[in-house]
C-alpha cells in the first residue's frame, strides 16, 4: 500500500532488507501470492508515432543502452494521455540513458514540435550537458522538425533515430512510459489537462526521480544514481610533492 502497488516481489524484496528483514525473493513471491498481492500488470505497447522517414537521422545508439556516464546520451519519445473534458494529454520526456532519470517533461494538448522542444529545453536548462552528447528519439516528425534539429546543433549535440518501425530501438523510453501508464494513469481517470498534469508531474519529480527504486540501477533511485556517479567521476588534482 505503502508504493501503490506499484511494486512486485523483487523491489518488496529490496525493501523489506533495507528495513532489518532477513528474507529472499522466493519467500517473498510466495508470502504475496499466498495473499493475492501483485504489482499492477502491464499493457501491450501500440504504435502511435507518426514518421518522417524521409528527413530521418541514422540510428547511432544502436540499442547500446549501457551508458556509464551521466549526461552523454539521452533519449525522448511522446506519449498521450486521455482525459474525459480536454480529451487528450501529450506528454513528453527527456532520459539520461545512464541514470534514467526523466530530465525532461513537458505537456500539451497538441503534437505540435514545441512539445518536444520545450522538454528539451528543460533538460539542457536542468543538467547543463557538454558538446557532444547522443540525443536518440524515433522518427517523429516533430523530431525531424527545422526547429528542433537548430537546437540541437546549436548545443553541440549528435542525433540518432530508431529504425523504421522499430519500438525496441528506443526501449528504455517506451518501458518508462508503460510503467507509468501501469502505475499511474491507468488507475486515474482525469477530468482536464490540468489534472493530469499535476498528477504526472507528481508522479516524475516526487515519486520516479526520488523515490522509485529501479532494477537497472542495482535498486537505487535516479536521483541516488546521479548522485552517485557524479561525484565517482570526480577526479582529484594530485598535489606537489613538496620538495
Amino acid at each position: 500500500a505503502q508504493y501503490r502497488k506499484r511494486y512486485g516481489s523483487p523491489r518488496i524484496t529490496r525493501v523489506l532488507q533495507q528495513e532489518g528483514y532477513c528474507c529472499s525473493r522466493n519467500r517473498v513471491a510466495r508470502l504475496m501470492r499466498e495473499d493475492r498481492m501483485a504489482a499492477r500488470p502491464k499493457r501491450r505497447f501500440a504504435v502511435t508515432t507518426r514518421s518522417n522517414h524521409r528527413l530521418a537521422s541514422p540510428n547511432l545508439l544502436d540499442r547500446q543502452f549501457a551508458v556509464t556516464m551521466p549526461n552523454t546520451v539521452w533519449t525522448s519519445d511522446i506519449t498521450y494521455v486521455p482525459t474525459g473534458r480536454d480529451r487528450w494529454l501529450y506528454v513528453a520526456t527527456v532520459m539520461d540513458l545512464c541514470t534514467r532519470k526523466i530530465v525532461g517533461l513537458a505537456m500539451r494538448g497538441d503534437l505540435s514540435q514545441h512539445l518536444v522542444i520545450d522538454a528539451l529545453r528543460q533538460a539542457i536548462d536542468r543538467q547543463q550537458p557538454g558538446t557532444g552528447l547522443l540525443l536518440h528519439s524515433d522518427r517523429g516528425v516533430q523530431y525531424s522538425s527545422k526547429a528542433y534539429r537548430r537546437l540541437i546543433a546549436a548545443h553541440g549535440f549528435r542525433q540518432s533515430m530508431s529504425r523504421k518501425g522499430n519500438c525496441w530501438d528506443n526501449a528504455p523510453m517506451e518501458s518508462f512510459f508503460k510503467t507509468m501508464k501501469v502505475e499511474l494513469v491507468y488507475q486515474q481517470r482525469y477530468e482536464t489537462h490540468e489534472e493530469a498534469k499535476r498528477s504526472i508531474f507528481e508522479y516524475i519529480e516526487i515519486f520516479y526521480n526520488r523515490q522509485r527504486m529501479h532494477s537497472a540501477l542495482n535498486y537505487q533511485t535516479p536521483e541516488a544514481f546521479e548522485a552517485f556517479s557524479n561525484q565517482s567521476s570526480i577526479t582529484l588534482k594530485p598535489e606537489s610533492p613538496g620538495y
